[in-house]
Formats: structure tokens, sequence, C-alpha cells
């Protein structure tokens, strides 16, 4: 785990639509939900699919050198067809990941993913959000959609590394509902959280609320 942009957006469900060309193979749309933020601002969070790849090579390129540090521990990555491949073509089980899209703009704001760990039933997490989304609750709202996805496949824990003088991460990780463990090391600090069935995932709501409801395949994005 690596960024995030604060805390604070409750479930709300709505009728899904309809639209299911082009889409991947096991593609969960049951995880289309449009966020009111804290700030008053909507996103589009859905599950991230191929033909993200263009968008995310433009958000890693153009990102500036605070949240690449946060996000990748270090520099710039270099941009490769198979990094964007990896990125953005997942199972849906094993690997998990979501993207946050601005409607007006149909820009993405923000990604968060799970990858298997070495323990079996075990999950690394990291998220990204763009400055300008950051601390209106976007990042717990992601966290807590993809500890839903993971439990509901079989992961109890999420493990993951970040930088320790990274404050809203520390704590993020401390306001989980189960107690985590945490080793630092050189300015690096690696985590461990137990998931347990149905948990709102890490952090609670307590630096204000918004809205999420269900939307179907019809979003920008």
């Amino acid at each position: 785990m690596t960024d995030l942009g604060g805390r604070g957006a409750n479930p709300r469900a709505v009728r899904p639509a309809g639209q299911t060309a082009d889409l991947p193979p096991g593609y969960p749309q049951e995880y289309r939900r449009v966020a009111t933020l804290r700030d008053g601002r909507s996103v589009l969070i859905r599950p991230i699919q191929p033909s993200d790849a263009p968008a995310l090579a433009e958000a890693i390129e153009s990102a500036d050198a605070d949240t690449i540090r946060r996000r990748f521990l270090g520099g710039h990555p270099q941009v490769t067809p198979e990094l964007l491949d990896y990125l953005t073509t997942v199972d849906y089980t094993s690997r998990f990941a979501l993207v946050a899209v601005e409607p007006a703009r149909q820009r993405g704001v923000a990604v968060a993913r799970y990858e298997p760990a070495e323990q079996d039933g075990t999950a690394d997490v990291a998220v990204a959000v763009t400055p300008g989304w950051r601390d209106v609750g976007l990042a717990t709202e992601l966290l807590r959609m993809l500890a839903q996805a993971a439990s509901e496949r079989g992961i109890h824990t999420f493990t993951g590394t970040y930088l320790a003088d990274n404050r809203p991460v520390t704590a993020l990780i401390n306001d989980a509902d189960e107690p985590a463990n945490r080793v630092t090391s050189r300015g690096i600090a690696e985590f461990s959280v137990p998931l347990p069935p149905g948990s709102r995932a890490l952090g609670p709501d307590h630096e204000g609320t918004g809205n999420t409801r269900a939307q179907g395949s019809s979003g920008p994005g």
C-alpha cells in the first residue's frame, strides 16, 4: 500500500444497468459504483479492464514525483506494453483491481489493487490517488470494496509495503477493523491485517461520510 485519498463513503445500492459488450470474461459488474465523496464530487468506481491501458500509461507518465515515490517506492517505472498488460489484465479472483473515474472528463483519478502474496489466502494491496482527489474518502472506499471482493474470493489477509513517513497510510492501517502487524526497517514499513468476513475493510468513517451506489456498465470508462 502506498498512497491514499482519505476516509468516508458509505455504500448505497441501486439497480444496475446492462451493457456487457467488450467486457473481459468474468468481469464483476457488481463492483461498478458511483461514489459521492465528502467534498460533494462523484466518481465512478469499477473493475479495471484491458482497455484502460492507454489511460493508465498516461497517468503513470504524467504523475508527480511524490505520487510515484509513494506508489512505487522509488522513481518512475519504465512503462512498457508488457507492464500495462500485466496491470490491466486480471482474473478478478486472485488478482483484482479497481479504478476511479471522474465522470465529467472520463479521467482516471485513482487505482487500487491486490495481487497474490506468498502465503495462501493472503494478498498484497496497493492504492494510489492523484493529489487533487486525496483526503475526501476515495481511498477508503476503494479499499473497502477491494477488501469485500477479496473476502468473497477466499482471501483472509491483506499485506503491503509503504514508506514509513506516509502518515495517512499509517493512520488508515491503525484504524483497521482488526489489529495490524507492522514492521519498519530503514524507512520502509511492512504490514499485514486480517479481513474478517463482511468487513468494511481498512478504516472507519470518522472523517465524514459520503454515498456509494451501484451502477451498470453504461457509465464512463
